[in-house]
């Protein structure tokens, strides 16, 4: 077993040392959001102000994807007001994100399920980070605008009384104008944890995983928990390992919707694995020099894509465990 010291000297101390680590979370996609949002602070006046203005630049989405304008300059993915007149959004339900540098974005979905006029055309999230069609702030206000129009789009009735609710603040907020519940958008907190035993650490796959694959563990944190007792709870019911310490490592807003992923360490006391068949298919301990193939791509088995939080999660530890 790694002792109490060296847990915290490698999975703590190295990590927060801001001259030797930048802050984690910046390096997970999805993060590079520098929109000023002053959500608090929004009106009605403030989403028809953003819609007059002629600076004003929009992220659309057609068919859950977003938009992408491509000629030969590259790929761009917020226009003007002027670029998308001619295509049929929903300005309606449009929503305002905020102002970067002084100008504002908004974001809104075509209604039309037909092919879009050359030259706009759509790609999945997950692509756009993969092959670096955009900017990462880009990226990361388009994830920002598709949670928010998912979860108006979802949540378009009071829970409490079932009447229609209407936006209010700009897209940040609905309330219901016959019992007047103000209801606020919707973010669901996932631990991940890699659980690591001196230079070994903890992964396991699922049988929706490309072939070769290993993740680290993961689940929702569920009410009336922390964040810590989540970890403890998830790897005990998914391996039948008994977690100590859990330290923080990053963050990831992942918008499939609404997710925040919150990535930890976990120090492991016990090393006997009893897998649940009903959630995974695989899991094991790994070498760290097992690990450094697979981050390689120089063997068969392989990590999650340098986009996902478990991936940076994986090589934190590889470069911490040398």
């Amino acid at each position: 077993m790694i002792s109490d010291q060296d847990f915290e000297a490698r999975y703590v101390n190295a990590l927060f040392d801001g001259t030797a680590f930048p802050e984690a979370s910046a390096g997970n996609a999805f993060s590079a959001n520098r929109l000023v949002r002053n959500s608090e602070h929004l009106g009605a006046e403030d989403l028809a102000r953003a819609w007059r203005n002629p600076h004003a630049l929009i992220h659309l989405f057609h068919n859950g994807d977003p938009v992408l304008r491509t000629d030969a300059s590259g790929a761009v993915a917020a226009f003007t007001l002027q670029q998308t007149a001619k295509l049929n959004y929903d300005a309606a339900a449009g929503i305002y994100l905020g102002d970067r540098d002084g100008v504002p974005y908004l974001a809104a979905t075509i209604v039309s399920s037909d092919d879009l006029p050359a030259p706009y055309t759509t790609l999945d999230m997950r692509s756009l980070v993969i092959t670096g069609s955009v900017a990462a702030e880009d990226v990361a206000s388009i994830a920002h605008g598709w949670s928010l129009l998912s979860w108006h789009a979802n949540n378009r009735f009071c829970a409490h009384c079932g009447q229609a609710c209407e936006k209010t603040q700009a897209g940040y907020r609905r309330q219901c104008p016959a019992c007047e519940r103000e209801h606020f958008p919707r973010l669901d907190p996932v631990s991940i944890m890699l659980v690591v035993d001196g230079s070994n650490c903890l992964l396991g796959r699922q049988p929706r995983f490309q072939p070769g694959m290993y993740s680290c563990l993961a689940g929702f944190i569920e009410p009336g928990e922390t964040l810590e007792n989540a970890v403890r709870r998830e790897v005990m019911e998914e391996a039948a390992i008994e977690i100590s310490a859990v330290r923080y490592h990053s963050t990831q807003p992942w918008p499939f919707p609404h997710t925040l992923m919150i990535g930890c360490f976990a120090k492991a006391e016990s090393t006997a694995i009893t897998m649940d068949a009903a959630e995974l298919e695989d899991c094991r301990w790994f070498s760290r020099e097992e690990v450094g193939a697979m981050l390689t791509g120089s063997g068969e088995l392989k990590t999650p894509p340098p986009m996902a939080i478990a991936h940076q999660l994986i090589r934190a530890y590889y470069d911490l465990s040398g």
